[in-house]
């Protein structure tokens, strides 16, 4: 009874709950209307770059002459990216062609020296012929590697060859107009470098292709080598600076004209990638920069009874930079600055004798001066001597005499020449402060700064080297002791008569040292400057800058143009200087050293490639 009553209760309770759903309609589904129609998509911007890049996995692309365009790629008009930022650093160059006076030294004939040629140094790097193509190699390879960028290989191959011809007509028309001298005096085709060309349209093209639209940093890199390949054409002695800038400028201008004129002639065809838009108003940057520096080109040392001057070309100015700004106004950052100067000439180390009485001369001239007694006139007066490039060994490094008397096989200095190790003083300085920025548009701003830093110096080097024959030497002395009596030489109580012109020994002797280095300690370094900011895209500008840097240096310039005298000595010739003549402290035959403290006010002019972020 009591599961028939539960049975018929969990009935009934069915039952009532089903009469609630007996009126209910049943459900509709209603779909909303849809048509088809075209909307511009949004610019691409770093969010939606770095969602592509890491979802994306690339497609090697050797598809050369297949042609493709994206959808919603915004073409590009005709000089519509142009900066002309090229133009002002060809002018730069062409304004410094003027200074290019060089001294003039003799390289070994044996490795490849010729007569009378422009300053050579042993520095020598190939990795300048190479590296003018980073541009296009790395723009080809991730080409190649699918890794898309701007243009789709017809658009690209048409724009490359488009700016390397539009440079090579530029270079090679000015070059053989202009005719100007290679410092190491090998041909007259030097104004403008180019290599440095080159390699600022590879580093243009990789811009374009992948710094505008998938990372800033490709332009750093590929400007950053370029500057790199102009600084060893200069250091490589096969470039003046004002080639290098001239070079540099034609190549930026070459690398936008070739993409100017494929823009107006591909229009909207063969894009893939729009510019990237960063969006922020600070004007964090990080830059590279090529500049011409001015000011310190003199240096002078006063130091026994002597003033020695050596001169300098204007400088080669290389920086990297970057500041971080809290807003638009302010910000903190540091600089790296290479600033190298090379000498023009090496004043009174290379131009007069070193020894002050010249008739102190006459008993030790006919040892290293002539090959028999008589072959050899000393000239009258020091300034005589310069003239007839007489006692030439003492005054120009690396000079030989035309008498071959003077320099034969029997003779004591057989063979003479400099190697100039480096040309140039190289400043290296670190410096940290704060930028101030001053908004005047949405694409110009002007820009100052306030830095401290240290600042190290790489010396100039000259080396010498000499070789001749070992003599015997006699003569007769005579030392007189009587009180108030003076010899004609001069000293009250010994001279020398009948010197005899020495015998050879057979023997050979040799001799490498350092003949002249000019060095300074480090120093600490204040800078300022002045700049204008053109920011021709969210994140890519151009600056012109005028910086100032102040330093107080103490320079040391080691002189030591008579070493190889005390190597090739005979020990009777050696007794007869040190001893007998006190010729060792007379004529100066020790190395000096030279002492100066200077205060250097340097102006750089330059311009500037930035990235903001």
């Amino acid at each position: 009874m009591r599961q028939f009553l539960l049975l018929l209760f969990v009935a009934l309770a069915f039952q009532a709950k089903a009469d609630d759903y007996r009126d209910m309609k049943p459900m509709t589904l209603e779909t909303p209307e849809m048509k088809a129609e075209l909307v511009d998509l949004p610019e691409q911007n770093a969010f939606y770059l770095d969602r592509a890049v890491s979802s994306a996995s690339p497609k090697m692309d050797f598809d050369f002459f297949k042609s493709k365009t994206n959808p919603g790629i915004k073409p590009y008009k005709f000089m519509d990216d142009m900066t002309f930022v090229g133009i002002p650093l060809f002018i730069a160059g062409w304004a410094l062609k003027g200074d290019k006076g060089m001294f003039r030294v003799n390289a070994k004939k044996e490795q490849g020296g010729k007569s009378n040629t422009q300053l050579l140094t042993n520095f020598k790097t190939g990795i300048d012929d190479y590296l003018q193509f980073f541009g296009p190699a790395m723009t080809v390879g991730l080409k190649l590697g699918g890794y898309e960028g701007r243009s789709d290989w017809p658009r690209l191959l048409a724009s490359a060859g488009m700016s390397y011809l539009i440079m090579a007509g530029l270079v090679n028309g000015i070059k053989y107009t202009a005719k100007e001298m290679r410092p190491d005096g090998s041909s007259a085709n030097s104004w403008p470098s180019g290599h440095t060309a080159t390699a600022f349209v590879g580093a243009t093209l990789l811009h374009k292709e992948y710094g505008l639209t998938r990372s800033p940093w490709w332009s750093v890199a590929g400007y950053g080598v370029a500057t790199a390949t102009g600084v060893m054409r200069v250091l490589n002695n096969r470039h003046w600076v004002s080639d290098v800038m001239s070079g540099a400028g034609l190549g930026i201008l070459s690398g936008e004209l070739g993409y100017a004129l494929c823009d107006l002639m591909f229009k909207q065809k063969g894009l893939l990638r729009n510019d990237l838009i960063i969006e922020n108003e600070k004007p964090s940057f990080f830059s590279i920069s090529m500049g011409l520096g001015l000011g310190g080109k003199e240096l002078t040392f006063e130091e026994y009874g002597q003033t020695r001057t050596i001169n300098f070309h204007a400088a080669t100015v290389v920086d990297a930079e970057g500041a971080y700004f809290f807003n638009k106004y302010i910000g903190i950052g540091g600089r790296l600055r290479v600033r190298a100067q090379s000498a023009k000439d090496f004043g009174d180390f290379a131009s007069y004798v070193a020894i002050e009485d010249l008739d102190a001369w006459e008993g030790l001239r006919p040892l290293y001066m002539s090959a028999y007694p008589g072959d050899y006139i000393l000239p009258e007066t020091s300034e005589e001597a310069i003239e007839q490039n007489q006692l030439t060994y003492f005054t120009k490094v690396g000079y030989q005499t035309e008498t071959e008397s003077a320099w034969n096989d029997n003779a004591p200095v057989t063979d003479s020449y400099g190697v100039v190790k480096s040309d140039h003083i190289t400043e290296f300085t670190g410096s940290v402060g704060v930028y101030f920025n001053l908004p005047l548009s949405k694409y110009f701003s002007l820009g100052t700064k306030a830095l401290i830093g240290r600042s190290i110096t790489q010396e100039l080097d000259i080396d010498a080297y000499a070789e001749g024959n070992k003599k015997d030497i006699s003569c007769t002395m005579t030392v007189d002791n009587r009180q108030g009596h003076q010899q004609p030489s001069g000293d009250p109580t010994k001279s020398v008569n009948d010197l005899m012109y020495p015998n050879n020994t057979g023997e050979k002797w040799t001799d490498e040292w350092e003949y002249l280095t000019i060095g300074a300690k480090s120093s600490t370094s204040y800078g300022t400057g002045i700049s204008l900011t053109y920011r021709y895209k969210s994140n890519f500008s151009w600056r012109f800058y005028c910086d100032y840097d102040y330093t107080r240096k103490e320079f040391t310039a080691k002189y030591d143009p008579f070493h190889m005298m005390r190597t090739g000595l005979t020990s009777g010739a050696s007794y007869l200087m040190d001893t007998v003549c006190d010729y060792g402290d007379d004529l100066g035959l020790q190395a000096r050293e030279y002492r100066t403290k200077k205060s250097m006010n340097y102006w750089t002019l330059g311009l500037a490639f930035l990235v903001n972020f």
